[in-house]
């Protein structure tokens, strides 16, 4: 018989019997606590049920600790998380405040052994202190052992999934939470899939938090994280959501309402408004943004899946037709979301936390304004040099905080200008990219 896993976090309960559960992250400095606890609450009202802060330190585990007695002191006794990543020490402190933990297995040791030992030692103190983890692996930070043996995709972030499962099973441990993250949304649902057969086949499920990692901005933004969660969410798979954007995260709540509600609405979306013979599909919504989202949750999955190469759209705002440019537009941008066609450059960027020492959404829109000619190329726009590196492993190019008012710029994954100024920053990146493109016009392959 099939075991599905409950696991609390604080007084919310994640699992297949609930309703999905919609998280979001502070951008804010954890050390800030009025500030912190500002938009916590801003989260909290509007509907986020879990908020997540950067802890990665022990004087942010200790400022985690203020926010969380004078949200409760007013009121707002939900769930908050200790986004941690490379100190067990931290991660061990965090236990003993927050309602969860977030580790990156790809970041928490380098040696598996030695990985093991810290590992049970954390779980012990979860088990003391009634704390749940989320084993959270990114495409971009598998360690070297995990990528030698299984490659750097889906296979090798499911195995690492169910190789920290079998530890946390080992040490009798089982509130945990799995997540499969990457920015490419083939990958990403490939990985989860993969990993709820492995866990299905094993007889024991664990709630699965789903999300398409610096996704952006925009409605490009917007679209990316649909077809990616709607094609997981659609096959019944995922506990809870978070929706990435390079924006206030007020507004990744929102968002991330509509997935889940659209997608619950057009569950078997295949079939409705949708003509088998020639892909084309009528979508109708009450806004622009409402019909990119809606657009994406009934055509994303099958074009992710390979079910479909092209389509058209009969696209409507309250019955009136959409213009022609808008709807080549929209299809642009599922098709790209889908990874089957690219007409623009394809960016990653990270939402901002509290390591990001510099306005990341006005520079992110700058950086797209002045590469929107460069189709083709994939760039990072990425907060800080912790997992900035990692993160964007799949880019050409990356423009990485380094710290306050500096910054490296990337070629792949390799630093070529460290510590630039912040306000040279973005010609650097144009000359790296302008300087390898007039390499290979004069020196083009045989």
């Amino acid at each position: 018989m099939m075991k599905y896993i409950q696991v609390k976090v604080g007084d919310v309960v994640i699992s297949n019997n609930s309703d999905i559960v919609i998280q979001s992250m502070c951008n804010t400095n954890t050390l800030d606590i009025e500030l912190s606890v500002a938009q916590c609450k801003a989260l909290f009202d509007k509907g986020a049920k879990i908020v997540r802060l950067t802890t990665q330190g022990l004087k942010e585990v200790e400022a985690l600790k203020e926010i969380k007695n004078r949200l409760s002191s007013d009121g707002y006794g939900f769930p908050l998380v200790a986004d941690v990543h490379f100190s067990y020490n931290v991660a061990i402190e965090a236990a003993k405040v927050a309602d969860k933990v977030r580790i990156n297995p790809g970041n928490f040791a380098k040696e598996h052994n030695i990985a093991k030992e810290q590992f049970a030692k954390l779980i012990q103190v979860c088990k003391e202190y009634g704390t749940a983890l989320r084993i959270g692996i990114n495409h971009g930070s598998l360690g070297e052992r995990i990528i030698e043996k299984y490659g750097n995709g889906p296979q090798g972030m499911k195995e690492a999934a169910m190789e920290w499962i079998c530890m946390a099973k080992e040490n009798d441990f089982d509130q945990i939470i799995i997540s499969l993250k990457a920015s490419n949304t083939y990958v990403m649902a490939q990985a989860n899939i993969m990993l709820y057969e492995a866990m299905k086949n094993d007889g024991i499920i664990f709630p699965l938090h789903l999300g398409i990692t610096e996704a952006g901005n925009g409605i490009e933004a917007r679209i990316k994280s649909a077809v990616g969660l709607s094609t997981i969410l659609s096959k019944g798979i995922g506990e809870t959501i978070r929706v990435s954007l390079t924006e206030n995260p007020i507004y990744e709540i929102d968002v991330a309402k509509k997935i889940i509600d659209f997608c619950l609405l057009h569950k078997d979306s295949y079939s409705i408004n949708y003509n088998k013979i020639n892909h084309h599909f009528r979508v109708d919504a009450s806004s622009f943004e409402d019909l990119a989202i809606k657009s994406a949750v009934i055509i994303g999955p099958p074009l992710l899946e390979r079910f479909i190469d092209d389509f058209t759209v009969d696209a409507t705002i309250d019955g009136v037709e959409v213009s022609c440019e808008e709807v080549v537009e929209l299809k642009n941008n599922i098709m790209q979301a889908a990874r089957r066609k690219f007409t623009k450059p394809e960016y990653i960027a990270c939402p901002g936390c509290g390591r990001t020492l510099f306005n990341l959404e006005s520079v992110f829109n700058e950086v797209k304004r002045r590469t929107s000619h460069l189709v083709g190329y994939n760039i990072a726009v990425m907060g800080c040099i912790v997992n900035g590196p990692g993160e964007m492993a799949d880019a050409d190019y990356g423009y990485i905080g380094e710290g306050k008012n500096r910054v490296s710029i990337y070629r792949g994954t390799e630093p070529v200008y460290r510590s630039v100024p912040e306000d040279k920053a973005i010609d650097m990146l144009l000359e790296l990219i302008q300087s390898d493109e007039r390499n290979k016009d004069d020196h083009p392959q045989s």
